[in-house]
This record gives structure tokens, sequence and C-alpha cells, in this order.
């Protein structure tokens, strides 16, 4: 518990230097949500490949108490700070590139991760997670664009039960959304975070009846959360390029990040598709 303490005072510390600036430099026209970053969303711009910001990418190099990764960020500077996500890979998995871009072009920094060693354990991975956040508001070249009051995480598998983890050990954060989460024995009754669990229907690495839906039905039913099942969805969905796990990714971040409640219309009602076997969550959010 020390180290978590640790980790999460730092980034804290960070958070409070960036939420004094953040506001002072947010953009024109926002002054009902200093936050609220972009245009009008429609479910093309959430769907759609890239999304209204011009992005650039730096690497990271491994060290920090992390794997190294990739940053990818908006090249815009006229709208203040931008909220943070830190992306995750599973066991034995590369870094998640695809994330970046897309949710960078949205409005958001991006830091996809490795992590230390491939077998890395979801608590190990947690606290990599954080660690990631904390480089990002206090070390990397984009500092100045990052608002450490509005921090995020994203994780697959074991990253996905990181991600959970992470949350439960430092509640300051403003999303999670586990990706097939994997993790073994765990109950998340102490998670605050608004939390988007995403499973899938064909999952035999985690199967859903035992890790996201046990994990979703302890996070207590007074936080924000949700949970979609991608129909037929096999563990490695998420590994790939997909537009379903993006465009509730996108929203529930702008949501929760952002604040941006011009996204609630992609999850509240409770979203019905085809794509989705089982959806449910906590309408309308507070």
């Amino acid at each position: 518990m020390r180290k978590w303490r640790k980790l999460g005072a730092a980034v804290g510390i960070a958070a409070m230097i960036a939420a004094e600036t953040g506001l002072a430099n947010a953009g024109p026209g926002m002054e009902g949500n200093p936050y609220q970053r972009g245009p009008a969303p429609t479910t093309a711009s959430i769907e759609a490949p890239t999304g209204a910001f011009a992005v650039s990418n730096a690497s990271v190099p491994g060290g920090n108490g992390f794997g190294g990764g990739t940053l990818t960020y908006p090249t815009d500077t006229s709208q203040g700070t931008f909220g943070a996500v830190v992306v995750t890979p599973g066991f034995l998995s590369p870094e998640m590139k695809w994330y970046g871009p897309r949710l960078a072009s949205q409005g958001f920094v991006v830091l996809t991760i490795a992590t230390n060693t491939a077998v890395d354990q979801p608590g190990a991975r947690a606290a990599q997670m954080l660690a990631a956040l904390r480089y990002l508001v206090e070390q990397s070249p984009v500092k100045n664009r990052v608002d450490g009051s509005r921090l995020a995480v994203m994780g697959h598998s074991m990253g996905g039960g990181g991600s959970l983890e992470a949350a439960e050990a430092y509640p300051a954060l403003k999303a999670a959304i586990p990706l097939e989460p994997w993790d073994l024995g765990k109950s998340f009754s102490a998670v605050r975070t608004p939390t988007l669990i995403v499973g899938g229907q064909s999952d035999w690495i985690a199967p859903v009846g035992q890790h996201a839906v046990p994990f979703y039905n302890s996070i207590p039913a007074g936080v924000n959360k949700a949970y979609i099942e991608l129909a037929g969805g096999s563990h490695f969905v998420p590994m790939s390029p997909n537009v379903t796990i993006a465009k509730y990714s996108i929203a529930w971040l702008k949501r929760f990040v952002d604040n941006d409640t011009r996204y609630d219309q992609f999850l509240c009602p409770v979203p019905q598709a085809a794509a989705l076997s089982v959806s449910k969550g906590t309408c309308p959010h507070t």
C-alpha cells in the first residue's frame, strides 16, 4: 500500500499544479465547460478512424517505472490543456499502438505503454500505469499540454485487470476502461472511478462469467459504470482497430475526463446494437 500511496501522491501533486494552470488556459468558447474539446460529436465522428485534431507522436524510452512506449498528442495549442490516457497491453502482448492516434485525434494526450516484462501480473501493470501517468504530467515533452487533474487508464486482459487495480488504488482517476479484463479472485468494491468494462462473448481466456461480469457487479451501484459485451468477440479483439471499442471508449473518456455531456447520447440510454450481445449501466450519469 505504501507504494500505491507514493505513486498516487506524486500524480496528485502534479494534478494540482496542472489544475491551477489548465482552467486559466482554456480555449475560447468553452465558458460553459472549460474542458470541452472539439466539435459537437456525431455517430460518424466517433466511429471514424481519426477525429478533428491533427496529432504528432514521440517514442518514450523505458525507465520511469514502465517499459517505454509511444506518446501521441494533439498538435493544437490554442485550446488549453488536454486530458490524458495511459493504455496498457495484456500478457505476452506488444504495445497497443492503434489507440494512440484514434484517441489523441479526439482530443486527448495518449501514452500507449509496453510493460517492464511481458509476464507482469495485473498489480504490476497497475503500478506501471500510475508511473506512466506521473511521467506524463511531470516529465513528458508535452507535460504543459496535460491537465493532471483529468487522467484515465485503459488496458487489455491483464492490463484490464491492472486498470481496475489502478482505479482502486488512485480514485482521483476520471475514467477507467478495462478491455476483456483478467484478474484472479478480485472484487472491485473499492472502485469509485467511472468505469466502462468491455467483455467478449466468446472470450475463453478471460471468460466474462469469471472476470468481466463479476468485476462489473462488484463496483458499487452508486458509481458511474457500464458493461458492454462484444457479440462473438474473442479475447484478441481489442488488439486490433475496432470501431465498437473505439466508439464507446471515446464517448466514455469524453463524458468523464472532459465532463462533456454532449457524449451522453452514445451512453444513455444503455446502447443496444447488433455488435453488442449484452449492455448495461448506470444511466443517467451523475
